[in-house]
């Protein structure tokens, strides 16, 4: 699952990207809102964590445009504003939580996977194709019954595959899924993980090359 998040103060943005890393989550991070606004419109992501106070202005009326328009990622606010008038405005403004500073990273970090398993409720937590299937609730993956041990990035490029089957997935699409924004777009990341999973992923082949652009799963 990808997060991102938005914070100016680059101490506890290092300290809450951390954690969240350590947790298995991908994480993007910004400084201000106009970063942030950028991202939103290139990539999915399973919650967001906000400062509501950032240099270019209040994230929760960032939030309110942005949930006009049918923008639906989930949002925990972090805020020294602590009355009860703040944080009402908060959820009224669109957001899901909210966590006065200062906080303990880790329940920031168990409210944040609370809202990316609330996001992802509307896919099936099982996804199969041919005799491969995919737990992504317990991060297992077995092929004819058989216990596939992948690292998180490839269990990540396996699952992007897998909720697009037959269709192909350029390179950059999976970079910008699978790996954080600091990732360079003309490395061959895609390429070595793909071939860690092939060989894991065993004979008959499932994932194909697609001549000029990046990958699909099929049968045959």
């Amino acid at each position: 699952m990808r997060v991102m998040v938005v914070e100016d103060d680059e101490d506890l943005r290092f300290a809450v990207v951390t954690e969240l890393a350590a947790n298995g989550l991908r994480v993007d991070q910004a400084g201000d809102l106009a970063t942030a606004d950028a991202a939103f419109d290139r990539a999915d992501y399973a919650c967001a964590v906000l400062d509501r106070m950032l240099p270019d202005g209040d994230a929760a009326d960032f939030v309110h445009r942005r949930r006009q328009h049918g923008w639906a990622t989930p949002v925990l606010f972090l805020t020294a504003r602590d009355t009860l008038a703040d944080r009402v405005t908060g959820f009224e403004l669109g957001g899901d939580d909210y966590l006065v500073k200062p906080f303990a990273v880790a329940e920031m970090t168990a409210r944040v996977l609370v809202l990316c398993r609330r996001a992802g409720h509307g896919r099936p937590s099982v996804l199969r194709h041919a005799d491969l299937e995919m737990d992504c609730a317990a991060r297992e993956v077995r092929r004819a019954g058989t216990l596939l041990t992948l690292s998180d990035k490839e269990f990540a490029v396996l699952e992007f595959l897998l909720t697009r089957p037959e269709s192909a997935a350029e390179r950059s699409e999976l970079i910008e899924h699978c790996w954080d924004s600091s990732t360079d777009p003309m490395s061959n990341v895609v390429d070595v993980v793909v071939r860690r999973l092939r060989r894991k992923l065993g004979a008959p082949e499932l994932i194909h090359t697609v001549r000029g652009r990046g990958y699909r799963l099929a049968a045959s």
